[in-house]
């Protein structure tokens, strides 16, 4: 026998399980709102600002130990009314009462309001007259401000009250202060502008716009690090400029035209242009054509390429500068031009152009501040920074300062060695005098005679006889008459007449 069952039961079961199931939810649900609600209170007052001034000559932080000023500014909601505000302000600050200023604000106009202000240590109270009405903006400026030297991030810290008595927490809102830590150079800058005799100086227009004590201090590490780039790209820059120079003063003298023609051009070029021009072809031509190199290492290759030509200059006048009595006496000891050259005038020419080289080893240095106008931070760049921070020129006095640390010890070192050459170019002169007249030195023939006997056994000792021979006037006669015997030599050979040499 068939039976059949209605489903009407199961489906008004599964029905109210359902049900059932979200009004659990819904309960648990409005659970959690309330947990919520509870655990994480709101702050009707909003903090809208908190905030230093940089006090820093060369830079946008905020410095500790030195005087700041502290803004802090926030916004009411409307149904607070505020009778009293505490603000704590990093623990180890330094504000004066006097130095507070309170401001009430309604949208963006200024109220007359009454206020007083209690500072004990590190906080501050300030205490209304009259509550506040509601949805004002207070705010608060702590001029003058020291905050702590040893630095750190402070959020914001302090308590309200209301009219009707309730005391809240200020809402940081998520704003901090980062103090840096005092350095040594601030310091002692704090503690130059307390000192009388430093304010007598400052009271002076000129003495202040020139030279601050107190800024002179703070320039120094900032001007001395420049000072130290600087150093550096001279250092690694002149030595450079040394081979590439003799390279140009040999093509120079080439008796090749196109050699000659082409160091004619670049030196003339490179002398003939300033140097202010030349950065800046490098600087702002060579990236337009995909040539990025840093600016350290691009004022390298500038100051290389146009020392060069300078100094090819003075290489080619001490080389010319050499009697040719001595090129003659080298030859007839059997060297040949690259021999002569690099033994015996070389040497010559070292000694005499050493003093114009360092010449040029301080017009290199000085030449590094051009290199400020596109972005390398020497020493003046980093002066100029600070002076457009202070509004003071004190920071390129400093500059200055460094660049004769260098320049001055240099010029004294010139004078000195152009001191000894003319007197050791004096003494061998009457050392030479004495030793004829008592007819210690031997004829010039015979000297000669001796020196190329030598041949590589000696060459250092034969080296100065040469010299010494050679720009007497017995060298010159003995070099013209082995000239004109090499020259009859070879029109013997010429026509026939055999070899003058066998």
């Amino acid at each position: 026998m068939l039976k059949i069952y209605s489903t009407e039961p199961f489906e008004s079961e599964s029905r109210s399980t359902r049900f059932g199931f979200l009004a659990v939810l819904a309960a648990l649900f409005c659970a959690l709102l309330l947990v919520a609600a509870t655990a994480c209170p709101a702050f009707a007052m909003e903090t809208e600002r908190w905030t230093a001034k940089s006090n820093q000559d060369s830079g946008n932080e905020v410095m500790g130990g030195t005087p700041t000023r502290v803004t802090w500014q926030g916004q009411s909601s409307e149904d607070e009314s505020i009778s009293s505000l505490t603000l704590d302000l990093p623990e180890g600050s330094v504000v004066d009462a006097a130095n507070v200023k309170v401001t009430v604000l309604s949208g963006t106009e200024r109220l007359d309001t009454e206020w007083t202000v209690n500072v004990n240590g590190s906080q501050a109270e300030v205490i209304f007259g009259e509550p506040t009405e509601p949805g004002q903006m207070v705010m608060l400026e702590f001029n003058e401000c020291v905050l702590p030297p040893a630095g750190g991030t402070f959020p914001v810290a302090g308590t309200y009250t209301l009219a009707d008595g309730a005391t809240l927490d200020i809402p940081d809102s998520g704003k901090s202060i980062t103090v840096v830590g005092t350095t040594a150079a601030e310091s002692l800058s704090v503690w130059l502008n307390d000192q009388p005799a430093v304010q007598a100086w400052n009271s002076v227009k000129f003495l202040h716009l020139f030279f601050d004590p107190a800024i002179a201090v703070t320039s120094v590490p900032a001007v001395f690090s420049g000072w130290l780039l600087a150093l550096a790209m001279v250092i690694i820059s002149f030595p450079l400029a040394i081979p590439l120079g003799l390279m140009w003063s040999f093509m120079r003298m080439a008796k090749n035209r196109i050699l000659c023609g082409i160091a004619s051009c670049y030196i003339n070029i490179i002398r003939g242009t300033p140097l202010f021009l030349q950065i800046y072809i490098a600087y702002f031509g060579l990236p337009q054509m995909g040539v990025n190199i840093s600016g350290f290492a691009m004022g390298i290759i500038v100051l290389v390429l146009n020392s060069s030509a300078y100094l090819a200059e003075i290489f080619r006048a001490g080389i010319q500068s050499i009697p040719k009595g001595q090129f003659e006496a080298s030859r007839s000891l059997g060297m040949n031009g690259a021999q002569t050259m690099l033994h015996v005038i070389i040497p010559q020419t070292v000694r005499r152009v050493i003093p114009t080289m360092t010449s040029e080893f301080i017009l290199m240095y000085k030449d590094t501040s051009l290199l400020a106008a596109v972005g390398v931070y020497e020493i003046i760049s980093n002066a100029r920074i600070i002076t457009a921070a202070t509004g003071n020129m004190t920071p390129y006095i400093v500059g200055a300062i460094f660049y004769l640390i260098v320049t001055i010890p240099a010029t004294r070192a010139i004078n000195h060695m152009e001191k000894r050459l003319a007197e050791g170019s004096r003494k061998r002169k009457k050392a030479r005098a004495q030793a004829e007249a008592a007819g210690v030195i031997e004829p010039a023939p015979v000297a000669m005679r001796a020196v190329a006997t030598d041949g590589d056994a000696d060459m250092t000792t034969s080296m100065r006889l040469s010299e010494s021979f050679a720009i007497s006037p017995e060298g010159a006669l003995y070099a013209q008459e082995k000239k004109a015997e090499r020259h009859k030599a070879r029109r013997d050979d010429k026509d026939g007449k055999g070899d003058a040499r066998e």
